[in-house]
């Protein structure tokens, strides 16, 4: 069984290469051969049969044979129906009257034969019944076989020497493609350019201009697949629709056949080149296909091997020469996109918020250095469908939210997408009617709005390419920190003002928290410190605790605390998550503060309603939760960098839950670096220590019996200023009421 089907195999492979050995012979024959139909229409001639008429191959396709071969013993009459085949296809030789381009006709010795297969072809060859005649045919053949060597031959050291150390990249293209147009006498010729998504088309000839043809071949799609596996020039006959395809409307694709093979593959409409036969030709360098060269006739032509082949030469000397051209052509449009980036750069200066005229500006000016068309996503909310008014179709609802399109894809606060092929935004897009290419831009919430918009390029313009991705990521990255910059100066403006009201640290009462705080200054004269502390009430049964300790003493690193004081008041009652309103203050004092001063924090905003502390601790010593179930403690050991000191310092949220009766330490540096006099340091243990021994005192002077614990360890020499903070949250939950 396994040898019957490797002969299945050899046949099935045999009956696929026959067209290829057909096309093969017609072309090596010395004889004159006819490929006729089962209607009698001519399918192919070879150049001899072209030779020995006189006729032109065009006008030969599709003619009845009839009409170029009569047997002259029988004559036909007038209106009697032609037949088939003016012979018998048995392969008897009979004489026959084959009908010259000039007037007149020769005889010739014809043989005929069907050609097994699906259809019902026939092979018609033959030769002049004149031996004078035959040798003057193929005299004049051979003339003509010189004179068209030694045309490509000058056309061939032509293209060498314009192209010989070119410095112009388009002139080179061009001068190309025209050069290759005159060489082979071709219709057009197309040049397309391997970039990071497929195939761009860079020059046409001038025949072309005005005509529409393919500008972008996307890779694995269709054309650029078939030749790049072919590894040289293709001689390709673009194949009329069938009735079936024209019945169904618009064409999505085209069929092509290889002249060599016979096969046939299809490529998307889209692809078709404006050519009925053409000889493709892939440029490789380095082990890749760095340009495609598409050379044809508008007509049905009669393609050469051998013109296929100096192709191939040419294509393989040019490689290098496109490859510098290319990386120059790159290099330049890095240029190119550099300017557009400083432009827009320049524009966004000032750039406070993205109210309706910042943002018509801004499109605008994008629109016309990108070519684009800007379309604004009006979302209803994070998570909902939003509304698009897509340019020749209107509004419509987006079917998915944004949070969706951007997920995995969100850095540095904003997101930028491409709607790549099969992605779920491409193909709502083509359901719309949108064939282009299109960019989804999110710059995330900004002045309490989500900010995304779609940048879409019409079908017949080139993809968004690689290149203008990044310099729109970079662009979204500008607007973002510009209008972050001027909520921060304004918000920086109103902290400012405000500085004078923050001196003095207190705690706010909040109803479910029952707190304490102490400060413990390190010398007489610092009546003032840099350590504060702070509890804030905010809505919805939030509160925000905050202790630091800022670098320095006195009455400096007191007006500096305030300022830290005050600034996170003000980010508190803008609802930031702790980590957020460390960040910002962060900016703030290194944009603020002339001193060099640092900052080491405690920030925590507690919900009472559903029991959680949100908390990050930057530089901070380690707050201890104790429990009030189990009376065991815990070290909130989420950790962030100090504040004040370092551009881009990274802060994260640490989070906790709460239950009632839980209590939460917070102190500076100043309890657990106190020392004694042989110098050793109280601790982080000595704390945790003190604490778990007075934990089941009064809690009311919790703060005073540890402070007394370290005066006590340093015989009253501190060291440092000492401030402490002692939350114990009583009323958790929904309910307002104390419980009994």
């Amino acid at each position: 069984m396994p040898a019957k089907r490797a002969l299945a195999k050899v046949d099935h492979v045999g009956r696929a290469a026959m067209p290829g050995v057909l096309a093969a012979l017609m072309a090596l024959s010395t004889d004159a051969i006819l490929v006729v139909d089962g209607v009698g229409r001519i399918l192919s001639a070879n150049p001899q049969l072209v030779s020995l008429s006189g006729l032109d191959a065009n006008e030969l396709v599709g003619t009845p044979v009839s009409d170029i071969l009569v047997d002259p013993s029988h004559p036909r009459a007038q209106d009697a129906p032609a037949p088939v085949l003016p012979l018998v296809a048995d392969g008897s030789l009979v004489s026959l009257s084959l009908r010259l381009a000039g007037g007149g006709a020769a005889i010739v010795g014809a043989r005929a034969d069907r050609v097994s297969g699906g259809g019902e072809t026939y092979v018609i060859v033959m030769r002049p019944a004149d031996s004078a005649l035959a040798a003057e045919r193929e005299h004049d053949r051979l003339l003509d076989e010189l004179s068209l060597a030694n045309r490509r031959l000058s056309g061939t050291l032509k293209i060498v020497l314009d192209t010989i150390d070119s410095q112009d990249v388009e002139t080179l293209f061009s001068e190309v493609i025209e050069q290759m147009c005159d060489t082979l006498e071709a219709s057009g010729a197309l040049l397309f350019l391997a970039d990071d998504t497929g195939y761009r088309l860079r020059a046409r000839s001038h025949s072309l201009e005005g005509k529409r043809v393919p500008k972008f071949m996307t890779y694995g799609e269709g054309l650029e697949t078939v030749v790049s596996r072919s590894g040289g020039a293709m001689r390709l006959r673009l194949l009329p629709p069938s009735e079936r395809s024209l019945r169904g409307g618009a064409l999505t694709s085209r069929e092509l056949m290889d002249e060599d093979t016979g096969a046939r593959c299809r490529i998307p409409a889209r692809q078709t080149p404006p050519f009925s036969s053409f000889i493709c030709v892939p440029m490789w360098f380095s082990e890749r296909v760095i340009a495609i060269i598409e050379l044809g006739w508008t007509e049905v032509h009669p393609t050469r091997r051998d013109d296929a082949r100096l192709l191939d030469t040419v294509a393989q000397y040019l490689s290098v020469e496109f490859a510098a051209a290319i990386s120059t052509m790159r290099a330049q449009r890095a240029q190119e996109l550099d300017a557009v980036a400083t432009r827009i750069h320049a524009m966004l200066e000032g750039f406070d918020a993205p109210t309706d005229e910042n943002l018509q500006s801004f499109s605008r000016a994008l629109t016309e250095e990108l070519n684009v068309q800007i379309v604004r996503i009006h979302a209803s909310g994070l998570s909902e469908g939003s509304r698009v008014s897509l340019p020749g179709v209107g509004e419509v609802e987006l079917p998915y939210s944004i949070d969706d399109l951007v997920r995995g894809r969100v850095d540095a606060d904003i997101a930028v997408v491409a709607a790549s092929k099969g992605s779920r935004l491409a193909r709502w897009l083509e359901e719309q009617g949108f064939m282009g290419s299109a960019v989804l831009i999110d710059l995330g919430m900004l002045v309490g709005k989500r900010w995304a918009a779609l940048l879409m390029r019409a079908p017949d313009k080139e993809p968004i390419d690689d290149a203008e991705f990044d310099l729109l990521r970079r662009i979204a990255i500008d607007v973002r920190q510009e209008v972050e910059a001027g909520e921060r100066r304004n918000k920086d403006t109103r902290i400012a003002q405000a500085l004078q009201s923050g001196m003095k640290s207190e705690l706010q009462e909040v109803e479910g928290i029952t707190a304490h705080a102490l400060y413990s200054s390190a010398t007489a004269a610092a009546l003032v410190g840099g350590d504060f502390y702070d509890l804030i009430r905010l809505p919805n049964r939030r509160a925000c605790v905050i202790l630091g300790d800022v670098s320095g003493k006195g009455v400096e690193a007191a007006s500096v605390s305030a300022a830290v004081r005050t600034a996170l008041g003000a980010y508190a009652w803008e609802g930031q998550p702790p980590a957020r309103m460390v960040r910002l203050l962060n900016d703030f004092l290194l944009g603020f503060s002339r001193l060099e001063t640092f900052a080491t924090l405690f920030v925590g905003v507690a919900d009472l309603k559903h029991g959680t502390l949100t908390y990050c601790s930057a530089g901070h010593p380690p707050a201890l939760l104790l429990r009030a179930e189990t009376g065991e403690m815990e070290t909130l050991d989420e950790q962030s960098g100090v504040v004040g000191a370092f551009r881009g310092m990274t802060y994260h949220d640490g989070h906790v839950s709460l239950s009632e009766g839980d209590r939460i330490l917070l102190y500076t540096d100043g309890a657990t670096e106190a020392r004694n006099p042989s110098g050793a340091f109280f601790g982080e243990q000595g704390l945790r220590d003190a604490v778990m021994e007075e934990a089941a005192g009064d809690f009311d002077d919790m703060l005073d019996r540890l402070l007394e614990r370290i005066d006590v360890f340093t015989e009253r020499s501190l060291d440092d200023d000492v401030a402490m903070v002692v939350l114990r949250f009583d009323q958790l939950g929904g309910s307002r009421q104390r419980k009994a």
